[in-house]
């Protein structure tokens, strides 16, 4: 089987990597990839969201799978483009990728389908946004309605915070704020059935005990030993199953992965948000656990045989991602520094790039927000989460930060 990944980030690399270790899967492509993934895949150069020059690419390449991983190709109808072309893909045809591109319109499935989430309005006007935060209270809780890089939402004790980030956006969702630790759950989807992923925790705050700007992410780790017993299972029922019956009840049958972000709160699951497409950096600790060959799985999801597909297996033990990111991330990131000290790739720990590039003499530098992913893999979510920060403490990136709290485990759980 031969495969292409569109992409360039960390969770474009895991991709890469756990397709490369599918002894059913011949070849990797990537377009644009980066350095690190340059050397798991082959790479081309095409315009993400160019629907016609991808679907040529993978003509010209002769893949029997493409498989899309940002939300802007999606939600810009690139899935579209490629299976128009002849070609199975992995991913949402634009009008079901509009579950992530508008917060609003996920809302409104969640309610067609019965699935449990905040109360909420969608505002248009900074009067709209003020009687709303007056109803629901502090925190406040305002998120742009469109695509923003995992970056649109501002939680805040300050209403006039709340109200500036609400002017700056234009359109957006306010909602009730959901009490509770937060899991990300992963379920693939072939427009009818749904199988779950293992469930994950990520660190969207820039700094160390949850301080700072919203991120992409900042780390994650699976599994979850203080997770309720039952949890993917219930979600399974309650949220995923819904919601795909909804969008295929609406003409919109939804193929690839739906990324459900949930807060578990006194009264049970309740969905944050939707994504169109595998969360990063959770991708990159899933992935890992992840025993089953992904290369057929994928294309079960694209061809609509899901359901002939066999059941998952997962790895024992556990995984950790740290991510390295660069200078003043998330707001105007430093780029072309020089990077030095990545760790041989082992067993135990490796590095996932997630914004580098060569220079012109060939020297490894940073090219994005989030650099590096470093993963730490052990027996259980400490050892990993020790592996991982010792990896990472040989990597040289000028004026680069990470948090220094990720996997640090409930106490109840540790």
């Amino acid at each position: 089987m031969r495969v292409l990944v569109i992409g360039s980030g960390g969770r474009e690399h895991a991709l890469c990597r756990a397709l490369r270790l599918d002894p059913a899967v011949s070849e990797v492509h990537c377009a644009p990839g980066n350095a690190g993934i340059a050397e798991v895949a082959d790479l081309h150069q095409v315009v993400p969201t160019d629907g016609a020059a991808v679907t040529a690419l993978a003509q010209r390449l002769g893949v029997d799978l493409v498989v899309v991983g940002p939300e802007a190709p999606l939600v810009a109808g690139v899935a579209d483009a490629v299976r128009a072309g002849g070609i199975p893909c992995f991913g949402p045809s634009a009008e079901a990728a509009v579950i992530e591109g508008s917060k609003s319109f996920a809302k409104d499935v969640m309610t067609a389908a019965g699935v449990p989430t905040a109360r909420s309005r969608t505002c248009v006007s900074v009067e709209e946004t003020a009687a709303a935060l007056d109803e629901f209270g502090a925190p406040y809780v305002v998120k742009d309605d469109g695509l923003a890089a995992g970056k649109g939402v501002v939680v805040t004790d300050s209403r006039e915070e709340a109200l500036e980030h609400a002017r700056a956006c234009g359109r957006v969702v306010v909602e009730e704020f959901l009490d509770g630790p937060e899991v990300s759950l992963f379920a693939l989807c072939d427009g009818r059935d749904a199988v779950p992923l293992q469930p994950a925790q990520d660190f969207k705050r820039a700094y160390d005990g949850d301080k700072g700007p919203n991120t992409g992410g900042m780390g994650a780790y699976t599994p979850l030993p203080w997770a309720p017993e039952g949890l993917t299972e219930q979600v399974m029922a309650e949220v995923v199953n819904p919601t795909v019956a909804e969008l295929a009840r609406r003409g919109t049958p939804y193929t690839g992965v739906l990324y459900a972000g949930l807060a578990l709160t006194k009264s049970g699951p309740r969905v944050i948000e939707f994504n169109a497409r595998f969360g990063d950096p959770e991708t990159q600790v899933v992935l890992d656990r992840l025993e089953t060959p992904l290369g057929g799985l994928l294309l079960a999801c694209a061809t609509g045989e899901l359901s002939a597909h066999g059941p998952l297996r997962w790895r024992d033990g556990a995984a950790v991602t740290v991510v390295l990111a660069a200078e003043n991330y998330p707001d105007d990131p430093v780029k072309n520094d020089p990077i030095a000290g990545l760790p041989a790739a082992g067993d135990e720990a490796y590095v996932l790039h997630a914004g580098t590039a060569l220079d012109g003499a060939n020297r490894l530098v940073s090219s994005g927000g989030r650099v590096l992913d470093v993963v730490g893999t052990g027996a259980d979510v400490a050892e990993a989460r020790a592996r991982a920060y010792e990896a990472l403490a040989g990597i040289t990136l000028r004026g680069s930060h990470h948090r220094s709290d990720i996997a640090l485990l409930p106490e109840s759980s540790a």
